[in-house]
């Protein structure tokens, strides 16, 4: 992942109900997280297809007796704007009532060694509180990660509760699945009455056009079943979602939508519609100059939602994972190139080396060492070598004598999140084309992912 010249702050948008402090921790930076939902800074019968004026068959201005035209501010442009708005209103409507205000909560330790030192210890629930929507009529929703994710950023928290539109309780909620890279989550309710579920249609990411209507739906700040309106920004902004190793891990770089509909923490996890009423993202993070001063994103008119086609893609392994992690597409390597980290080793990239080292060594200024395949897998199958022989550094070790991946698809590669970032989005059947260093000579290697890609 690439952070270089990111001033601004990403953030977030879940919330957690006010009993904690928000925190934010640097991009690319490991933040972990110490509540369900906590800001962190790291730097989702149509009324009409558009909601907008149809301007081609409109009549001509009327002219003055000066040959003017007149100008007619409260006739066509009014119109204009109350078929707008009647479109939003039909869509809310119809489609509110698919929205899910998702509350959570976690029993926290406050200091587990009090107890060897003579003290009570003690401990803490904090509380969460994000958004979601149905996505079918058994109940399923889907929501992010970070909003039902546990304190320590693994598992899930230990209760979550979801709460329906116009209902005053609310009811647990099981994990069907989880997939902390993708910030993606599926949940189910428990004993929830079928005729409350209200599943919102999934519509098609890949057709958005920059310009179109975008409704955000959530509960910002926790104001359950709140609505805003804007327009998508850009289809293809490349941001950090997701977790390389649980909340505190580092985000991977994926596609998002940019929205100027205001998105704020508890938004998380919430629709982002067309102007048809299909979800076309799930609302995921805020850019906030603000949060970096105050620790509290706040809305600044660039929000981002994961499009909709990555968790329709993903929505299968999440349904059959029958509470466990769904991980990306591996092709079987493990990393090369290891430095002693502040309790375990860690895989890093070749411009972690002094160019003078890397000369020394013969190996390219970037790039992801393989340390091993793994047989069976996809990078077996396509031919990757492993290293042959380890060399031992102060801090670290690294393998040497086999493949160096520098690209993939074209894109350079220098860590094993910067290959996730390319597989993440890749389907059983697909093929990546890496480039390969070997024996100091350049070649591309096309790996196909099989179904052993995606155990």
């Amino acid at each position: 992942m690439k952070t270089t010249g990111m001033a601004t702050t990403l953030v977030l948008i879940s919330l957690a109900a006010g009993l904690s402090g928000c925190r934010t921790d640097t991009l690319g930076g490991s933040p972990a997280g110490t509540a369900p939902g906590e800001t962190v800074q790291t730097t989702p019968t149509p009324p009409t297809t558009d909601g907008t004026t149809p301007t081609d068959t409109a009549p001509a201005p009327a002219e003055s007796s000066s040959g003017a035209a007149a100008s007619d501010p409260v006739g066509l442009e009014a119109g204009a704007r109350l078929q707008s708005e009647q479109n939003t209103i039909e869509v809310v409507n119809r489609y509110e009532p698919g929205l899910v205000f998702i509350s959570t909560e976690q029993e926290v330790t406050q200091d587990p060694l009090a107890m060897m030192y003579g003290g009570q210890g003690g401990s803490q629930v904090q509380q969460g509180v994000g958004s979601g929507f149905f996505v079918n009529d058994a109940g399923d929703i889907l929501t992010n990660y970070h909003v039902v994710a546990g304190s320590d950023g693994s598992g899930s928290a230990s209760r979550i509760r979801i709460r329906v539109m116009n209902q005053k309780d609310t009811v647990d909620a099981t994990v069907i699945g989880l997939a902390p890279q993708y910030d993606l989550a599926l949940i189910r309710p428990e004993g929830l009455d079928p005729a409350l579920i209200r599943p919102i249609p999934l519509g098609d990411s890949s057709s958005l056009k920059v310009g179109q209507k975008a409704i955000a739906m959530g509960a910002p700040f926790g104001l359950d079943f709140s609505v805003s309106e804007g327009i998508v920004s850009s289809t293809s902004r490349q941001i950090p979602i997701g977790f390389s190793g649980g909340i505190g891990g580092e985000g991977i770089t994926q596609k998002a939508i940019q929205t100027d509909a205001a998105i704020n923490p508890g938004n998380s996890g919430g629709p982002l519609l067309n102007s048809s009423g299909e979800v076309i993202g799930i609302n995921t993070q805020i850019l906030s100059p603000s949060g970096q001063a105050t620790g509290v994103g706040q809305s600044a008119g660039v929000g981002f939602a994961i499009p909709i086609n990555a968790a329709k893609n993903l929505l299968p392994r999440l349904q059959a994972a029958k509470g466990g992690i769904v991980n990306p597409p591996r092709i079987g390597i493990t990393a090369g190139l290891l430095v002693q980290g502040p309790q375990t080793p860690l895989a890093v990239g070749l411009g972690a080396l002094t160019s003078q080292g890397k000369q020394q060594l013969n190996l390219p200024e970037q790039g992801l060492i393989i340390g091993q395949v793994q047989p069976g897998t996809p990078a077996a199958r396509a031919g990757l070598q492993g290293g042959t022989r380890q060399q031992q550094f102060r801090g670290g070790a690294i393998s040497l004598g086999g493949d160096v991946i520098t690209a993939a698809d074209g894109e350079p590669v220098d860590a094993l999140e910067d290959l996730q970032a390319i597989l993440i989005g890749k389907q059983e059947g697909e093929t990546v084309t890496l480039t390969v260093m070997r024996d100091g000579q350049e070649r591309e290697v096309k790996v196909t992912l099989d179904a052993a890609a995606f155990q």
